[in-house]
């Protein structure tokens, strides 16, 4: 089991996971936020929020500046920089799902497709930050409102424009082929190096079944106790480096910490 003072990395998902999935407090995590923070262990957040999101977040959680993955992968910001996201950009992707619309008839609602009144009351987030979470760079959150059956012809239509569907804990996302966030994590791993020069030891911790590629990429993994309808499927056969909370949310998340990391 890894100790406080090794090289640790924490990458954790925010919805669900650091923060409550109704209330979006953290306050359950604090705790173990203070340890990390005095213990100089980078807290790396890798979720759907979009970094206009995730940014203000940091400055409250006391983490400005650390590297980050937004959009579950599309956007990933290191040093202040974008420097990898989504090869479409999200007017691209807009395009092509209101053509897809036309084309097929598919029912759906986008954010592009409505205003932050809506998105507050799907979220339970203040108009505020519901327009923070419609300011996005390579992705679209949707609501499906049609058929299984559509649904399949969906995400057909989708490949064939080399986009995917990635489901989050509310909404499906769709974006570019290949860039969810354990791609995401991949690329920033290779780019940010602990200041000694020692590899990272990653803790993943996350709630849905779109953390699945970031938590089969992490040395441990936490998986958070969540209200999808759908199982997290992890990939990795070391089942010994996985933990499943009881807890819900940031109670779930102090939980996975403390069985990994020793003092």
């Amino acid at each position: 089991m890894p100790k406080l003072h090794d090289p640790l990395m924490i990458v954790t998902d925010l919805d669900g996971s650091l923060l409550d999935h109704h209330s979006y407090s953290w306050l359950p995590a604090q705790p173990w936020l203070n340890r990390l923070t005095r213990a100089d262990v980078p807290l790396v957040v890798c979720s759907s929020k979009t970094a206009a999101e995730i940014v203000p977040l940091q400055r409250s959680l006391g983490i400005v500046g650390a590297p980050f993955i937004a959009e579950n992968g599309a956007v990933v910001k290191l040093e202040g920089q974008v420097q990898a996201k989504s090869a479409r950009s999200y007017d691209d992707i807009c395009h092509v799902l209101q053509r897809l619309r036309d084309q097929h008839g598919f029912k759906f609602t986008g954010f592009s497709d409505v205003t932050e009144k809506e998105v507050a009351e799907w979220t339970g987030l203040t108009p505020h930050d519901a327009t923070l979470a419609r300011a996005r760079e390579g992705s679209e959150s949707v609501i499906w409102r049609d058929t299984t059956e559509q649904f399949t012809a969906f995400q057909q239509a989708l490949a064939a424009d080399s986009l995917e569907l990635v489901q989050g804990g509310r909404f499906w996302h769709v974006m570019s082929q290949g860039s969810g966030k354990g791609a995401a994590l991949e690329w920033l791993l290779t780019h940010y190096a602990h200041p000694t020069g020692q590899r990272y030891i990653t803790i993943g911790l996350g709630d849905g079944p779109n953390d699945a590629p970031m938590l089969d990429k992490v040395d441990y993994a936490v998986v958070i106790k969540g209200y999808s309808k759908n199982s997290v499927e992890l990939k990795r056969e070391d089942k010994d480096r996985v933990f499943y909370s009881t807890g819900f949310g940031p109670e779930g998340w102090s939980e996975g910490l403390t069985h990994f990391i020793q003092d």
